[in-house]
């Protein structure tokens, strides 16, 4: 049925040069759960996110989100549709405390934002340290204040690109249970992670990556147990 898949990524492809990052490869996302995207390192994670948000042309294929053509659009316009990311290194301004580098994004006056800006810090447990310059928060902190960045646009479709990455323990269960809670609120989640734990934790589903093309997709548990997810990871 139209409407059921938030976003849509059909037979896509990149090639960078006579290298192919991304090839033929397709996607849907229903609404309202949490996904994952997995594959060994150089599978084409990254470029994939690229493409649905128009960071990086792609080269073949078309990308819908709630069933509008959106791979045409440069990333801001993405962005105002409903798409926000995070980028697998950290993009904060290290020269703006943490209330200015949530309300740098809007496009409203900083004032009438400050009160969701607020929000979003306490969301994240970061409300004490709004007026530290972010380049002094730990590398953890930096995460949650991006992650919180990116709901500033209270967007339907959330991109996060490893956000377990150099997160202490601490700091991850305060990420992983934003992440939940997300969900519950009726956001679409697609997480690429390495860590398997936190992939099998949070997500309802998992697409596999491997050379650029889909491997798999599946539950959890289904895609453990696939031959060639052990395959791709660890070779025979």
């Amino acid at each position: 049925m139209p409407g059921n898949f938030i976003l849509d990524v059909r037979a896509v492809s990149k090639r960078f040069g006579g290298v192919t990052a991304v090839q033929r490869c397709s996607l849907k996302l229903e609404r309202g759960k949490i996904f994952a995207l997995v594959g060994p390192n150089g599978s084409g994670k990254t470029t994939l996110f690229n493409l649905i948000t128009s960071v990086e042309r792609l080269d073949e294929g078309e990308i819908y989100f709630k069933d509008e053509r959106i791979d045409h659009l440069v990333p801001h316009n993405i962005a105002r549709r409903g798409v926000g990311r995070t980028f697998q290194l950290i993009r904060v301004f290290p020269e703006l405390t943490v209330l200015e580098n949530l309300l740098v994004v809007t496009w409203q006056d900083w004032e009438s934002s400050r009160g969701r800006a607020m929000e979003l810090l306490t969301f994240v447990k970061l409300d004490r340290l709004q007026r530290e310059f972010a380049g002094n928060l730990s590398y953890g902190q930096q995460r949650l204040l991006e992650f919180a960045r990116v709901l500033m646009l209270d967007p339907e479709l959330v991109l996060l690109d490893e956000p377990a990455a150099g997160v202490n323990r601490s700091l991850l269960k305060e990420l992983l249970h934003a992440i939940h809670d997300l969900r519950a609120r009726g956001k679409t989640i697609l997480i690429v992670e390495h860590d398997m734990k936190v992939v099998m934790n949070l997500s309802e589903k998992i697409f596999v990556l491997d050379h650029g093309e889909m491997l798999t997709e599946g539950t959890p548990e289904s895609v453990l147990k696939d031959e060639r997810v052990m395959e791709a990871y660890f070779g025979r």
